[in-house]
């Protein structure tokens, strides 16, 4: 190849390799993967958490939880080295769930690091949450998450999404699906098996009452 064609051609792949990796460090932000999304039902949400900086680590992270459809239920798996805090408030206006008038719910996790597990240059965490029961379906949770990292900045990643077009710091989010019919059918059954069950031991006290009380009536005559 001509050395004219050689330069040319390095020239070309160095720019391809300046215009693509900004976009991907761009591209990674905090996501939420849920373990399920079906309505009425619980699940495990995993924030999978990249760090950014080459020069920085994340020390902590701040969880938004929705307030208008609120969690009742929040509860955080123990990751070494991290320590979580789950912070409750007054909603601004009471909520129905499942029947109870909530007007007190969790709205906020703060993960906390120590400098030995803090997020370094080029790694991942994950922080688990285990929230139920979700709301109705067709609701979308967005959870608004704030990354703070050693040199004292913090990244909002608090942007909804509209569309097709992804904002440049999204918020985690998820929709609610329907609930889950394999789920209340299994509900149906434990009762069915309990009141089952409930009426065998009805059943066979009855039976030792009545056997007890023929053999004193048979020892009195």
């Amino acid at each position: 190849m001509p050395r004219a064609l050689r330069t040319l051609a390095a020239t070309t792949v160095v720019g391809l390799t300046l215009t693509v990796l900004p976009a991907t460090a761009a591209s990674a932000h905090v996501r939420v993967i849920p373990e399920s999304t079906a309505a009425g039902g619980w699940t495990v949400l995993t924030f999978r958490v990249p760090n950014e900086k080459d020069a920085a680590t994340t020390t902590k992270v701040v969880l938004d939880l929705p307030t208008a459809t609120p969690l009742t239920h929040v509860a955080v798996r123990p990751l070494p080295g991290w320590t979580a805090e789950v912070q409750t408030a007054t909603l601004p206006a009471p909520v129905d769930v499942e029947g109870a008038t909530i007007t007190e719910a969790p709205s906020r996790v703060v993960f906390t690091a120590t400098p030995d597990a803090a997020i370094g240059a080029g790694q991942f965490q994950e922080l688990e949450l285990q929230v139920g029961p979700l709301p109705a379906q067709g609701t979308d949770l967005v959870i608004p998450a704030h990354q703070t990292y050693s040199d004292g900045t913090v990244v909002d990643w608090d942007q909804p999404t509209t569309g097709d077009d992804e904002p440049e710091n999204p918020a985690p989010e998820l929709t609610v699906t329907a609930a889950d019919p394999a789920a209340a059918s299994d509900t149906d059954s434990d009762l069915g098996l309990w009141f089952g069950i409930g009426g065998l031991l009805l059943g066979a006290t009855a039976l030792v009452v009545a056997i007890v009380t023929g053999r004193r009536r048979q020892e009195r005559s």
